[in-house]
């Protein structure tokens, strides 16, 4: 399988990536670090797969992206930062990386690469818990992910007709370098495990959202459902 990991030194993009070599998936990883990413490739080569890579920061000229991909038969969109938790829902350059590094980088890249790709090719995009309802401590990371949401459901409506399928997949607390500076609560689960629910979701045939792991979705629903005047009150 022909797989197109962008944003591939992330964590969960790293051990999802894993999963794929380990069975002989041909790989092509595209992340801004080079000396991150050479890491990476040669980890995944030691475990079968074949990899190539592109460096190449995503917020920037995606048309190098789209020239490399070729024709893949998946895409995992793994770009995302959570942002300086004391400057991005109060400085608007921070604000602005934000929405355009989680938001804007992934909408022109899918629409871009979603030509290119033929009946039975699946996007499959990392978004998070946090934009099911917006909350003062992840306010504006929280609204790129329900930014990220709405567009790939219509995304997922253009593109079924020609037996494309469109994955959101909303983590809740994960362990990685991105949540580092929180404190770790049951509730939080390895990149291992997100990255075992991604390769689940892409080989099952499946469409649509994914929570990783499934019981955020029973957490979402009661926490989507609390009044206002009681939601306000919360702090967390």
């Amino acid at each position: 399988m022909k797989v197109l990991v962008l944003g591939a030194t992330s964590a969960i993009a790293q051990a999802t990536a894993r999963l794929w070599a380990e069975r002989g998936d041909e790989l092509l990883l595209v992340a801004r670090d080079p000396a991150k990413l050479a890491a990476v490739a040669d980890d995944l080569r030691t475990r079968g797969g074949t990899v190539t890579t592109l460096v190449q920061d995503l917020n920037q000229d995606q048309q190098a992206v789209v020239d490399a991909a070729g024709d893949p038969e998946v895409i995992l969109f793994a770009q995302g930062i959570l942002g300086d938790a004391h400057r991005r829902d109060s400085d608007p350059d921070t604000a602005e990386l934000v929405l355009a590094t989680n938001l804007v980088a992934p909408v022109r890249l899918m629409t871009l690469l979603a030509p290119r790709l033929q009946r039975g090719a699946c996007i499959a995009a990392l978004s998070s818990v946090a934009g099911d309802r917006g909350r003062a401590k992840v306010g504006v990371y929280g609204a790129s992910k329900a930014g990220l949401d709405s567009f790939l459901s219509a995304l997922r409506q253009r593109l079924a007709p020609a037996g494309i399928r469109v994955l959101a997949l909303k983590p809740g607390f994960v362990d990685t370098p991105m949540t580092a500076g929180m404190p770790k609560t049951p509730l939080f689960a390895s990149a291992a495990q997100i990255a075992r629910g991604v390769v689940r979701a892409v080989d099952s045939g499946r469409d649509g959202v994914v929570y990783l792991p499934w019981w955020w979705r029973l957490i979402m629903l009661a926490i989507k459902a609390l009044p206002e005047r009681v939601f306000k009150r919360l702090k967390f």
